[in-house]
């Protein structure tokens, strides 16, 4: 066992139990350089494969993902905590994006026609991409950002959460499946100064980051320093604004799916609710008994919305946040409390009174926890939802929808969902602005993020 303990390793744990599940030893130096290499090498014939082959490939995979829904969302349930249904909403989505991408990415990839007679812009591979992804939707977090770049004519460097290395390699046996061929979808299970080196290597073309802005920050610290072009998709801490003329019922309904879906851990999710004063004390009761009726339980359970905290050391964290939310002085109106027995769960929490200052005001809260913010009006709703340092997505619901398209074109985000919740889709791009970070995945424009757009100009006077 002392043996055992020594070996450095990525660590699969069951949030529901505490049990280690997994471990997996990671990788040195000299491993790292055979992934490199066969990155490398699988990009100068991939690059050269036609779009047709490409499609066959994603289609192929869309089936795969299908036929394996069941293993996989249950390794998501195990790993990080995901009820399993939900997760297996999350692989579903997965195949549908493969399809998507399938019957519209090559329109997207011809040549482009230009105004001038003779010139048209080309879109070309870059090569491969070093994709540093998260732990909190193991497969769609990756698959968002893969179909494009794969689709693209580009490689693929897979490195996940140490979490979450189950769901890490069960998805590149998908991909082999599939039919990808070998190193076209590489995983790498290594520790940080191998990650950057990794970063550095001239066989790496560009890189993107889902995670916190803290590493995103570091990331595209060292992208620059190799002069590497870099997307970034960071923290958020979206609006959720509800105004006087909204159908509170479809509000509270949508709110409570955005906040307290896979345990609060979301990066897009309507983490502070900005009520017009009116209906202020409607919406929180209304919410409160939702809240109240959602089923906390095992992650393996069809019946369980709420499970576990992907790791312990989130929920303290979270734990954290919520007393000093408090100690700000924010109203606890539910929850804000680690729950008893094995596992880790904390208690589906409703704040009030958050202002400005407040912790789950000016913090991104990564977990179970709604923040209610009371604004006078539709436009101190709006003042209320920029003062943000983050700026990924956010909610505005209102009868009146010309208005709430008005408020949209001035809520500083990277998405504006009217009479909806935020939330992701192969047809429409995603990404933010501010401390959320840069670049998009998703649609034409995120097929084309990782390309060369190469303009072509023939007989130029």
């Amino acid at each position: 066992m002392n043996q055992i303990a020594a070996i450095p390793a990525a660590i699969s744990r069951s949030p529901a139990t505490g049990q280690e599940l997994a471990r997996y030893s990671f990788e040195d130096a000299a491993q790292l350089e055979t992934s490199l290499a066969s990155t490398d090498a699988a990009f100068r014939q991939w690059r050269d494969t036609s779009i047709a082959e490409r499609i066959a490939v994603l289609r192929k995979m869309a089936e795969v993902l299908r036929a394996n829904v069941e293993p996989m969302a249950r390794m998501e349930a195990q790993e990080m905590g995901m009820p399993v249904t939900q997760a297996r909403g999350e692989i579903n989505k997965c195949a549908n994006l493969c399809e998507w991408y399938a019957d519209n990415g090559p329109a997207m990839l011809e040549d482009e026609k230009t105004s001038i007679e003779g010139a048209y812009i080309s879109y070309l591979p870059l090569g491969p991409v070093l994709a540093v992804m998260p732990w909190n939707f193991p497969t769609w977090q990756v698959m968002r950002g893969a179909v494009s770049i794969i689709l693209g004519g580009n490689t693929y460097v897979l490195k996940h959460a140490p979490n979450v290395m189950g769901c890490a390699y069960q998805l590149r046996d998908a991909w082999l499946q599939a039919g990808l061929p070998e190193g076209v979808f590489e995983v790498l299970n290594v520790e940080p100064p191998l990650v950057s080196k990794a970063i550095a290597d001239d066989r790496i073309a560009s890189i993107a980051v889902t995670g916190s802005v803290g590493a995103g920050a570091a990331i595209a610290s060292q992208a620059g320093a190799s002069l590497k072009k870099c997307v970034l998709e960071l923290g958020g801490s979206d609006a959720f604004i509800v105004l006087a003329d909204a159908d509170l019922d479809a509000a509270v309904k949508a709110a409570v799916a955005s906040r307290f879906g896979n345990c609060g851990q979301v990066c897009i999710a309507a983490k502070r609710m900005i009520l017009e004063e009116s209906i202020a004390p409607a919406f929180t009761e209304k919410l409160l008994a939702a809240v109240k009726a959602l089923k906390i339980g095992d992650p393996l359970a069809d019946d369980t919305f709420v499970g576990p905290m992907a790791r312990f050391d989130l929920r303290d964290e979270l734990d954290g946040q919520v007393q000093q939310a408090i100690a700000d002085g924010a109203t606890l109106l539910l929850g804000g409390h680690k729950l008893e027995g094995e596992g880790n769960y904390y208690a589906p929490t409703v704040l009030a009174n958050v202002k400005p200052g407040n912790t789950a005001f000016k913090k991104e809260i990564f977990g179970p926890v709604a923040s209610l913010i009371v604004a006078r009006d539709a436009e101190h709703a709006l003042e209320l939802a920029n003062d943000s340092e983050f700026g990924l997505s956010g909610a505005i619901w209102s009868a009146d929808k010309a208005k709430a398209q008005h408020m949209a074109r001035r809520l500083v985000s990277g998405g504006v969902f009217i009479n909806g919740f935020s939330a992701s889709d192969p047809r429409v791009p995603i990404g933010g602005v501010k401390k959320s970070g840069f670049g998009r995945e998703l649609s034409h424009f995120g097929l084309r993020e990782f390309t060369n757009p190469q303009t072509v100009w023939i007989d130029r006077k």
